[in-house]
């Protein structure tokens, strides 16, 4: 749960930075980008709430977390060699962060039943903080570096991300 939480707000916290920066996005118009991010992170994939079993969520949490760490390096990859647009990148990362739901709920799921009812939801909130200030704080230190040279820095700090990913989907 926190290695997705990270991801998730690593790129989402630094992307209106690299619009304006890398793709000249304006100020003015950098909403629209994140509205259609959102848009793939909430619209969860077609019956992944009711197909998640008790047995197959191992499964289904490998394959989410792969994916989603396996679809982040093309885009990484094009961005790195300026082959990208603005209008290609946010569809990328709406793709992955609609493949990231499904993982986010099996892994909630998967949290929910570890964990005693009566300290379920401070479980659940105790991971998702911690995720959410690595990637809110080490996200732009680790893929931004605002003296450093950014196309490069930006996607080693994606692959590092997806390396976890794929660890931590597999554990």
């Amino acid at each position: 749960m926190s290695t997705q939480a990270f991801f998730y707000n690593a790129i989402f916290f630094t992307y209106a930075l690299v619009l304006m920066r890398f793709y000249s996005v304006r100020e003015q118009n950098v909403g629209s980008y994140l509205f259609a991010v959102c848009a793939g992170k909430r619209a969860r994939p077609a019956g992944a709430r009711t197909s998640v079993r008790h047995n197959r969520r191992k499964k289904m949490i490998t394959a989410t977390y792969g994916s989603q760490a396996f679809y982040s390096l093309w885009p990484a990859g094009f961005f790195t060699r300026r082959c990208s647009t603005a209008q290609t990148q946010t569809v990328a990362w709406t793709i992955i962060f609609f493949i990231a739901s499904a993982a986010a709920s099996s892994a909630y799921l998967t949290v929910s039943e570890i964990f005693p009812l009566e300290i379920r939801a401070v479980a659940i909130a105790i991971f998702y903080a911690i995720g959410t200030l690595a990637g809110g704080v080490g996200a732009p230190i680790l893929f931004d570096g605002s003296s450093a040279p950014g196309r490069s820095r930006r996607c080693s700090g994606v692959f590092g991300g997806a390396a976890l990913m794929i660890f931590w989907g597999d554990h």
